[in-house]
């Protein structure tokens, strides 16, 4: 089986110490989300099986994320990555969209999911547009590993960084910002997306965690003493 990094990646988040805290979430209204590496791990592989078995998704298709920088948007870059799939981050073409606004340009794209970022959200509040898939409402009936039906490509484009496709084999070395080894790093959204996936993705990879927080939510000396942040 050809593997590449975010594979290997999520393999080693599921296995050793498993249980430890890897991301964080501090969001609105004292919304205070922790996923172990276990938890991670199965909502990726859930997402995975969602975009594979559900959306028919393959290796080397694109998936457009026009989700503000989440924990939930963690997740699927994750899983599109382990799936093989180019991430578009900057409104680009692509195949499938998850977004938490959707609306119109419905028929820009073969799906779209419509994440609602509330951590207890059942279901979207609300109507949604004809053929919109309830992410919320669907993600949980999915397996809790992932087994891809194919192969992805290391040479495949993973996602465009400072003008240049970096390709899954290099998402790493290409694109993950460097952490020191066992880091607790604190991200903040309000740096978006991109920036928050290459730092978490930089902790991950040397065995350390992450602590997201919400551009409304105040980094106080309390908080940072009680989640450890620490390192860089």
């Amino acid at each position: 089986m050809t593997t590449i990094p975010v594979i290997d990646l999520m393999g080693s988040l599921r296995s050793g110490n498993s249980t430890a805290p890897r991301l964080t979430w501090y969001g609105p209204d004292s919304e205070r989300v922790e996923l172990s590496g276990r938890v991670l791990d199965n909502w990726v592989a859930k997402t995975s099986n969602l975009l594979q078995d559900e959306l028919d998704a393959e290796p080397g298709m694109r998936l457009r994320l026009a989700l503000p920088a989440h924990w939930k948007a963690m997740v699927w870059a994750l899983a599109g990555w382990q799936l093989g799939l180019e991430t578009v981050l900057d409104g680009g073409p692509a195949d499938f969209m998850a977004t938490d606004n959707p609306g119109g340009a419905m028929d820009q794209y073969d799906a779209v999911i419509a994440v609602a970022l509330p951590a207890l959200a059942m279901r979207w509040p609300g109507d949604l547009p004809a053929g919109c898939l309830d992410y919320a409402a669907e993600v949980r009936s999915h397996g809790d590993v992932f087994m891809p039906h194919t192969d992805p490509d290391p040479s495949s484009p993973a996602l465009t960084h400072q003008g240049r496709a970096v390709p899954h084999g290099e998402l790493i070395t290409g694109f993950a910002c460097p952490h020191t080894e066992g880091v607790r790093l604190h991200v903040p959204a309000d740096s978006g997306l991109e920036s928050a996936l290459a730092n978490a993705l930089g902790a991950w990879q040397q065995g350390g965690s992450v602590v997201m927080t919400h551009p409304a939510v105040a980094l106080t000396d309390k908080l940072l003493a009680d989640e450890r942040i620490h390192g860089s």
